[in-house]
C-alpha cells in the first residue's frame, strides 16, 4: 500500500484506488482486512502511515463495492479501559454501507479472545457523491410531523408487493404515499434507519430489535430494510417522498452505540479507541458511564465524537438528501463530565454548521442520567419534543382535576419554556403519542401496560400512562364505551392540532391502530408492532375527521402563529392579534391565575387590513353540555368548523352549546369554513 492521506476518514474512492483512514490514538498497528462478496478474506495490509492519531493508506486497484474491516493492535488492559484486540474484526465507524448480518457468538464478546470475523458485518466501499435534493422548503410554522417505523408501516399494507414490505421500497409505493399526503402532514419522521444490531437478550428470547435504537453504523442505512443495495434504495425512497411533496426526518441515535457495557460485543468503537468514543467512569475505567440506560454513553467532549456526529449528519443531509433529524436523548450530546450545558460545543457545532443550515433539528430534551430533563433549554435553531403537552392533554380529557390552566399553557406553545430563549412557538413540538408508549387507540382502551410479550415480566415501559379504559380493559363490544373512546381520540387530536407549536402525530393514530396495550413494542417485529391497516376500513369517517382537523389548521393561520401573544399584540403593519382564555360564561382569565375545572375556551382574533377573523377552540371535559357565550369578546357571527360531539348555536351565532366530553372549533369573519 501507498501512504495515502489522513483525510477524509473512512474509505474514499478515487480513479486509481481507495484511500483508507482510521482514527486511533492508542493503536500500535492497524491492519486493513479485505473480503470478497461471499465473506472470504482475500488479503491483509498494514496501514503504512500515521498522521497524528490517524492511520492511513492507499490501496491501488480497489474500487466501489470492496468489502473490508480493521484489526487494531495495541494495549489490552480492560481494567484501564483499553480494549485493543487484533482477534476482533472491527467495523469502520465511517463505513457508508455494511454487508452481512451480525450474529451473536461468544467470539464477538469484548473479553473473548477468539476471532470474531465470521460473525461481524463488513464495511463496503461506496463512492457516494453529494446529492441534489429537491427539497420542499416547508416553513416551520406549517410543519406537521408524522412518526412511523419504516418496517412496520408497510408490513401489512395490501397495496405493497410482498417483496417490498418492511423495506425502503415499500415506502415508495404510490398508495402508501397517497395516504400520507392526503392526510395533510408535511414531514415523515422515521424511527432509526442507521445500521443497528439486535441485543443479546432479545435474541435469546427469539425476538429482535424493531425500533432500531442500537446503532453500530452511523453512516450506513440498515441493510434489513433493503432488497439488494441499501444506499441506492434509501436514496430512491427519499426522492420518491420528496416528489410526493413531503419531507424526510430521521430519528438519529448518537447518544450511545450497540456495543453496550463492558460485557457487550467489541464491534468497532471499543476496539479502535475506547476512551475517545465513550465516557468512562473516572474511578473505574473498566466501567462505562450509563446516562442512556443502554450500557454506554458517547463522550460528547471528545473531538473524535464531535467530528463523527457532524460528518454523519452532513452525509445524510447532503449526500442522502435527508431534510432533518430528531435526536434521541439529545441531552447526552450536551453533557460534559460534570453535567449538561446548553452551550456545549457539540450542540453548537450542529446548530451552526453551514452544511446543516437548512436541516430541521429536533431534540428529545432528556436522558435518564443525573439532571437529564432539560425541556426548554436548547437554543435556536433547535426545536424540542414537549412531553408536558402529552401529559396535560391526556390528563385533562380523562377528567383529572385542576388541569385546565396547565393545558392552556401547553396550547399556548409552552411560552414559559421557550419564549425567554427567543424561540418562536414552532420550536415547541407537541405530541399526545409517539412510538414510545401507548398508541392513541390504546390510551383510551387500557389503564395498564400489557408488555409480557417483551419477556420482561411486564416491568418494562411507562408505568404512568395517564390513560383511561372507560370501564373495560381492552377491546369491547359495548357501543357506549366505544363511542366514548372514539370521541376522546378526536378530542386529543383536535387539541393537538389547534395548539400553538408544531404538531407531532404517530402513524396509525389517524385510523385507530392498536398494539393491544403494549406500550413498549421495541421488540415486537410482528403484527403487534406493525400497523393494522384493516382498522382504517373499520371507521373511515374517523380518518376523514383527522384530515379535516389538519385542513383547519393549515387554512387558519391563527392556529400557528410565528410569535407568542400574551393578551394582545400589535404588529408593525397595525394588525392587532389577541389571545384570550375564557370561562364558559365568557369571562376572560389568564393562564397564570385560573382553573376552570373541566371546561375552557381559547379565543384568537386578528384585526387588520384584511378585516376581522377569529378562531374559538372550546373544550368541555364535563359529562354534560355547556353553553359558551362569545358575544363579549369578538364580533360574530361564529360558524362551526369541527366538533367531536353534538353542538348547538343560537340564531345570532354568538352562544355555542358544546356537548359533554367534546371539543368544538368555530370561526368568525374572514376565512374558509373548512380547510
Amino acid at each position: 500500500m501507498d501512504d495515502g492521506n489522513p483525510a477524509p476518514l473512512g474509505a474514499t474512492v478515487s480513479r486509481d484506488g481507495v484511500n483508507f483512514a482510521l482514527h486511533s490514538s492508542i493503536a500500535e498497528r492497524v491492519e486493513l482486512c479485505l473480503f470478497d462478496r461471499h465473506g472470504a478474506e482475500t488479503a491483509r495490509h498494514d496501514l503504512p502511515a500515521r498522521t497524528g492519531d490517524v492511520w492511513h493508506g492507499f490501496a491501488r486497484g480497489l474500487a466501489d463495492g470492496q468489502h473490508y474491516g480493521y484489526r487494531v493492535h495495541g494495549p489490552w488492559s480492560p481494567e484501564n479501559g483499553l480494549w485493543c484486540n487484533p482477534a476482533k474484526l472491527l467495523i469502520d465507524p465511517y463505513a457508508r454501507q455494511l454487508a452481512g448480518e451480525f450474529r451473536w457468538h461468544p467470539s464477538v464478546v469484548a473479553r473473548h479472545r477468539a476471532d470474531s470475523a465470521p460473525f461481524v458485518p463488513h464495511g463496503v466501499v461506496r463512492d457516494i457523491l453529494p446529492g441534489n435534493a429537491r427539497r420542499n422548503s416547508v416553513p416551520w410554522g406549517e410543519a406537521i410531523f408524522y412518526e412511523t417505523n419504516l418496517r412496520g408501516f408497510t408490513m401489512l399494507h395490501e397495496a405493497v408487493p410482498e417483496m417490498d414490505r418492511g423495506r425502503f421500497a415499500g415506502m415508495r409505493n404510490a398508495e402508501v404515499l397517497q395516504h400520507i399526503r392526503s392526510l395533510g402532514v408535511t414531514s415523515i419522521e422515521f424511527l432509526p434507519v442507521h445500521a443497528f444490531i439486535d441485543e443479546h437478550h432479545l435474541v435469546r428470547r427469539r425476538l429482535r430489535n424493531f425500533w432500531g435504537y442500537n446503532t453500530i453504523g452511523f453512516f450506513a442505512p440498515m441493510a434489513r430494510f433493503a432488497r439488494v443495495d441499501p444506499v441506492t434504495e434509501f436514496l430512491e425512497m427519499v426522492r420518491a417522498i420528496h416528489d410526493a411533496g413531503l419531507e424526510v426526518i430521521l430519528d438519529v441515535v448518537y447518544n450511545h452505540t450497540g456495543e453496550g457495557n463492558q460485557d457487550g460485543p467489541c464491534l468497532s468503537f471499543r476496539g479502535i479507541d475506547n476512551e475517545a468514543y465513550y465516557r468512562l467512569r473516572p474511578d473505574r475505567k473498566s466501567r462505562y458511564v450509563d446516562d442512556t440506560g443502554c450500557g454506554n454513553t458517547i463522550n460528547a467532549d471528545s473531538p473524535v465524537v464531535q467530528k463523527l456526529v457532524l460528518d454523519s449528519l452532513i452525509h445524510w443531509h447532503r449526500d442522502l438528501e435527508v431534510d432533518g433529524f430528531r435526536f434521541d436523548l439529545a441531552t447526552v450530546l450536551g453533557r460534559h463530565a460534570h453535567g449538561f450545558s446548553s452551550d456545549h460545543p457539540l450542540l453548537a457545532s450542529i446548530a451552526n454548521n453551514r452544511l446543516l443550515r437548512d436541516a430541521r433539528l429536533v431534540a428529545e430534551p432528556w436522558d435518564p442520567g443525573p439532571g437529564g430533563y432539560q425541556l426548554g433549554q436548547f437554543h435556536t435553531p433547535w426545536a424540542e419534543l414537549n412531553d408536558k403537552f402529552r401529559d396535560a392533554t391526556r390528563r385533562f380529557w380523562r377528567g383529572d382535576e385542576k388541569l385546565s390552566g396547565e393545558l392552556a399553557r401547553r396550547m399556548h406553545g409552552s411560552a414559559e419554556l421557550f419564549e425567554a430563549g427567543g424561540r418562536p412557538p414552532h420550536a415547541c413540538v407537541n405530541k399526545v403519542t409517539s412510538h414510545d408508549g401507548f398508541t392513541l387507540a390504546d390510551v383510551v382502551a387500557y389503564e395498564h401496560r400489557h408488555n409480557r410479550a417483551n419477556g420482561e415480566n411486564n416491568r418494562d415501559g411507562h408505568h404512568h400512562n395517564f390513560s383511561r379504559n372507560y370501564g373495560v380493559e381492552g377491546p369491547t363490544s359495548d357501543a357506549t364505551v366505544n363511542l366514548m373512546r372514539r370521541r376522546q381520540r378526536l378530542n386529543m387530536l383536535a387539541t393537538l392540532l389547534c395548539s400553538q407549536g408544531t404538531p407531532f402525530l404517530l402513524a396509525g393514530d389517524e385510523f385507530g391502530n392498536s398494539q393491544s396495550g403494549n406500550n413498549n413494542a421495541y421488540a415486537q417485529d410482528n403484527p403487534t408492532g406493525w400497523l393494522n391497516w384493516k382498522a382504517l376500513d373499520a371507521d373511515p369517517d374517523f380518518l376523514a375527521s383527522v384530515r379535516r382537523l389538519i385542513r383547519i389548521r393549515r387554512h387558519h393561520p391563527l392556529l400557528r402563529l410565528d410569535h407568542y401573544v400574551h393578551g394582545e399584540r400589535i404588529d408593525d403593519d397595525g394588525t392587532r392579534i389577541t389571545l384570550q382564555w375564557i370561562n364558559p360564561n365568557g369571562q376572560v382569565r389568564s393562564t397564570e391565575d385560573w382553573d376552570f375545572g373541566h371546561a375552557f375556551g381559547m379565543l384568537l382574533t386578528r384585526n387588520g387590513a384584511e378585516g376581522f377573523s377569529g378562531i374559538a377552540v372550546l373544550l368541555n371535559a364535563w359529562t354534560e353540555p355547556l353553553l359558551f357565550d362569545l358575544s363579549a369578546q369578538a364580533d360574530g357571527p361564529w360558524r362551526l368548523l369541527f366538533t367531536s360531539g353534538d353542538t348547538g348555536m343560537d340564531e345570532a351565532g354568538r352562544a355555542i352549546s358544546v356537548a359533554g366530553m367534546a371539543i368544538t372549533i368555530c370561526a368568525a369573519g374572514a376565512g374558509p369554513d373548512v380547510g
